[in-house]
């Protein structure tokens, strides 16, 4: 079939499109799409054609984009994830309280906290789905990449809805199994002497971090990860003292708080939300019990501090 330029390209071309973009070749992305090699180097020459642009060059290792593909690749994107919005939207037709919602959150909300609040959701929702994406980026609701999210800072535009839930507290903590082997510091200055779990990039949050408490800086860390989960796991594992939430950590008694009134940060806690969505039965759901959900973890964070 000859595809002329100018004609409507499908957006199945433009999802293969960004699927070879991510992968590099045919193949892979087949195997991601569920096609065959041939059927993805179809939808690239349908795509090729119908816009009058070269898109990929083969090369030795596998398929290089163009500089026009480049340039394609934020708007293929946009319209990636606007057809998905479509589809959830779709799947929650009528008044009832079905079809899926898609969450963001940043990674320690997405697997210490989120998962008991979504189970109850769908006890009392059956016909509800959830996708969940690990994220903290500012711009998922308004490309419609996600429905709702969960953030640490005040979301800033204006299509959106979102509610103050008050501040996350972060603090220092270590497994008692550590500090039994290292000792419990009595100080911020006590802290060179030990272990220290933290960031390995720095952006420009933990720069402002960084400038109120100069000890945290990436030189003085013995682990670095700039995956929380990770600092996490390492705190658990008695790798040395490192920050987590105060409402996650009260949770584990192996988990000892340090210098309470000597470093605490405090996260301002967001759900938030397109406004397209305000009527949505699926979404205003889901919008109330993370407030619920959410909210009730935050109080877990007045158990008083165990450690100095």
């Amino acid at each position: 079939m000859h595809i002329m330029a100018n004609t409507e390209p499908s957006w199945e071309w433009y999802r293969t499109f960004l699927n070879v973009l991510e992968t590099g070749s045919l193949s892979a992305a087949g195997r991601e799409m569920g096609l065959t090699q041939p059927t993805v180097g179809r939808h690239i020459e349908h795509l090729e054609a119908a816009l009058g642009l070269k898109l990929f060059i083969r090369s030795f290792d596998g398929f290089s984009p163009t500089d026009a593909a480049l340039e394609l690749k934020p708007y293929a994107a946009g319209i990636a994830a606007t057809a998905a919005a479509l589809r959830r939207v779709a799947s929650s037709h009528g008044t009832q309280v079905r079809g899926t919602v898609r969450l963001t959150a940043s990674e320690v909300i997405s697997v210490e906290v989120l998962p008991p609040i979504l189970a109850g959701l769908k006890e009392q929702h059956p016909g509800l789905d959830i996708e969940l994406v690990m994220s903290n980026r500012a711009d998922d609701l308004l490309q419609r990449e996600a429905d709702i999210a969960v953030r640490m800072f005040k979301p800033a535009q204006d299509a959106l809805i979102a509610k103050r839930l008050g501040n996350i507290e972060v603090g220092l903590h270590a497994h008692r199994r550590y500090l039994a082997a290292h000792g419990i510091p009595r100080s911020i200055d006590a802290l060179a002497g030990h272990v220290l779990v933290g960031f390995d990039k720095e952006s420009a949050y933990l720069r402002k971090i960084v400038q109120q408490f100069p000890w945290i800086a990436r030189a003085g860390l013995a682990f670095r990860a700039d995956s929380d989960l990770a600092q996490l796991a390492a705190i658990r594992a008695g790798f040395g003292i490192g920050f987590c939430q105060v409402a996650l950590a009260a949770k584990d008694q192996a988990l000892v708080h340090l210098l309470p009134r000597q470093f605490s940060i405090k996260m301002e806690t967001w759900v938030a939300m397109h406004e397209d969505l305000r009527a949505s039965p699926r979404c205003a759901v889901t919008f109330a019990a993370l407030v619920e959900g959410l909210s009730a973890y935050m109080r877990s964070q007045r158990r008083p501090a165990t450690g100095v």
